[in-house]
């Protein structure tokens, strides 16, 4: 215990700002703090965005009459006005970033062939002033960032660009990479199997890209590896010459005959972070904080949680104890809390003799078994217990779930018992993205969390017009009684497009849904494809044929972020891809995000949602009104008329339920940091 604190003690050190922070702030400071942030950025207002993208647009006659040899002289000449007067201000940085963009853009242009429209352009700048940016879903946003990141490099000389997985990380690093090296920048990107020296090599780049879990955890194994080290020149002493003049890494600490990294810092500082998928980097995954974590030798504790599993199966719902499912709680009742006192008699462990604690444990075992379901929550691959990001669909492979619900969970399903963890470095998302003197991001459904991005992050959020009419139809929701009847009509629904050589794109919410959804349409002699954690390495390449006439694809909302569906020619004639959502997610930008990927660049398409009384969103956010309006429909599968509207009222109200729910709980993560910080470092 007493080195895990000594290591937390080294890890506040370390990430203390010499200013408060404005995600520390709450109450009355912290509406201030953001209503100051508003009034630092009416200075670029959106209208002065697009005449700044209208000059910049003026540039290209200028840019692309020049010779391969001049444009390279000129690319030059920016970057070193970048680095010397970037950070003035006034008419000299007006004019950097007008002709910086023009040149970069133009580099885009010869070297990929994209060229970037205005509204792209627009988004460009407001990445460069540090700006949320929403742009729809095939706007571009690829070659948007890619703009801004030569940019902001050469305007901080290095550059995190976080997203979604490994996959999109390592394809747009190698995609943008003749971008960047024209413009005089490195890249490269992190990848779960990179060793520490690789990864050393990776970030002494101009710009990295990965993800939060890989960035933010190697920046913890930093801080704990930092121990004691107050200075550049005492990290110097300490860990020996700087990798380049070290190459085989034995300086840095490098052991290679035992394979054990104990050298310095990986990561050279952070400077600044251009975030993509900003909704899922900022705000989903802002749920579970980062952990760094030692597995305890021994596992002594299996048998008790085998223990509080099987006393908990011998309990009944609503008479022995009442759930939450919204807070994934359980309480039990007076008769259950006798019925567990008479069971811990029978067990030998002597923890069974404390029945505060003990309790504790049955109460973890029934929210393994009330809250957490196989398909949804978590999957079991190769025997173990893997967590299924309930917003993405993914899996989270390395990741645990803390205070012994991992191991009820494990109990639960008759598997091995792993041991606990102890806890050697923990930090939210949202402290780390607040430790990079600047940040911008984007995504295609910012406005949703404008609220949040505000408050927490200090980011104003820019909506980014398309680049051509959205003329994507919407069809009315459709309403059942019950799932089976929701599942059947979804079936024939995707059988009559099929047949109109439409492709179908249909969204679950999650494994277990996607894989009986599948099963009824392979009943139905329906040829179609599924995208969810189990497929994940076939993700990009599903979703690049889902634009295809007649193509069926069934996906949890992972639905390939990054990757564009494109229309062939008889899809496009047919009406275009149609996105159906076989139930809301907890998130109305989810939905959103999902049914954007119909109607891309002015292409025809069209999206309906379907909603069931029983659908989990209801039965869990609003049990009472969707259980009366159960009882009132009667016999009628399909809802119509003032029903459909009430149904359909109450739907968003559970959504706007479990969006509240949630920020609650990001809210608790980092007031879990505050507090962390705070007590164990005087703060």
């Amino acid at each position: 215990m007493s080195q895990a604190l000594t290591r937390y003690h080294a890890l506040a050190q370390s990430v203390r700002s010499r200013k408060r922070r404005p995600s520390d702030l709450t109450g009355v400071d912290r509406v201030m703090e953001t209503l100051q942030m508003r009034l630092r950025t009416r200075a670029i207002s959106d209208a002065k965005m697009r005449a700044m993208a209208a000059e910049v647009d003026g540039l290209k006659s200028r840019y692309r009459d020049l010779a391969d040899a001049a444009l390279d002289e000129e690319l030059l000449r920016l970057r070193e006005g970048f680095v010397r007067k970037a950070h003035r201000g006034g008419a000299t940085e007006r004019a950097l970033l007008l002709h910086g963009l023009a040149g970069v853009r133009e580099v885009a242009r010869r070297e990929t062939g994209q060229e970037a429209y205005s509204v792209q352009l627009v988004g460009a700048i407001a990445l460069y002033h540090g700006r949320i940016i929403e742009m729809l879903t095939g706007e571009g946003k690829t070659l948007t960032g890619s703009l801004a990141a030569a940019l902001l490099a050469w305007r901080f000389k290095s550059l995190h660009v976080l997203t979604v997985n490994d996959y999109l990380a390592a394809r747009d690093a190698q995609s943008r990479a003749p971008i960047y090296q024209r413009c005089g920048l490195s890249v490269g990107s992190i990848q779960q199997e990179l060793d520490p020296l690789a990864r050393c090599d990776v970030y002494a780049r101009s710009i990295v890209y990965g993800t939060p879990k890989q960035i933010t955890a190697d920046w913890l194994r930093d801080q704990l590896r930092l121990e004691g080290v107050d200075s550049a020149w005492a990290g110097r002493a300490r860990f020996g010459m700087d990798l380049r003049d070290d190459p085989s890494g034995v300086a840095r600490g490098l052991d290679a005959a035992r394979g054990v990294w104990s050298g310095g810092a990986m990561i050279p500082g952070l400077h600044a972070a251009l975030v993509d998928e900003a909704d899922a980097v900022l705000i989903d995954e802002a749920v579970v904080p980062l952990i760094i974590a030692q597995t305890r030798k021994t596992d002594e504790l299996a048998a008790l949680y085998k223990a509080a599993d099987a006393i908990a199966s011998d309990l009944e719902i609503n008479t022995d104890f009442e759930i939450d499912h919204v807070r994934r709680r359980a309480e039990l009742t007076d008769r259950g809390e006798s019925r567990c006192i008479d069971a811990f008699a029978l067990q030998s462990e002597p923890v069974f003799k404390a029945h505060r604690r003990a309790i504790e444990l049955v109460r973890t075992a029934l929210v393994a078994r009330e809250c957490y379901k196989q398909g949804r929550q978590y999957a079991i691959v190769e025997g173990k217990i893997v967590i299924v990001d309930e917003f993405t669909g993914r899996f989270l492979a390395d990741r645990s779930w803390e205070h012994g619900l991992h191991q009820a969970v494990e109990a639960k399903e008759s598997l091995d018992v792993t041991a606990d963890r102890e806890t050697l470095a923990r930090l939210s998302f949202q402290r780390f993205f607040r430790t990079y003197p600047f940040m911008a991001g984007m995504t295609g459904t910012a406005a949703d969390a404008t609220r949040e991005m505000e408050s927490t992050y200090q980011r104003r959020v820019t909506v980014i017009p398309t680049n051509r009419p959205v003329i994507r139809q919407q069809w009315p929701t459709r309403v059942f009684r019950s799932s089976r009847a929701k599942l059947d009509a979804l079936v024939d629904s995707i059988s009559d497009l099929h047949r109109m050589n439409r492709p179908v794109l249909v969204g679950t919410r999650s494994i277990q849904a996607s894989v009986e959804l599948s099963q009824r349409l392979s009943r139905a002699s329906i040829e179609h494809r599924v995208l969810n954690a189990n497929f994940d390495k076939d993700e990009a390449t599903i979703i690049r044929g889902a634009g295809a006439a007649g193509a069926v694809t069934v996906a949890t909302n992972m639905a390939g972020r990054g990757t564009d569906i494109l229309l062939d020619v008889v899809a496009r004639r047919a009406g275009g891809l149609h996105v159906i959502l076989s139930e809301l997610h907890g998130a109305k930008r989810v939905d959103r995000q999902f049914i954007g990927r119909a109607g891309r660049q002015g292409d025809p398409g069209s999206a309906q949602i379907f909603v069931s009384l029983q659908d989990e969103l209801l039965t869990s956010f609003a049990p009472g009104p969707s259980g009366l309006l159960r009882t009132i429909a009667g016999a009628s599968e399909e809802l119509s008329g003032s029903i459909r509207r009430v149904a359909t009222s109450i739907a968003r109200l559970a959504q706007r339920r479990a969006e509240a729910r949630d920020r609650r709980l990001r809210a608790s993560v980092l007031k879990q940091d505050t507090w962390v910080e705070k007590h164990l470092y005087g703060r």
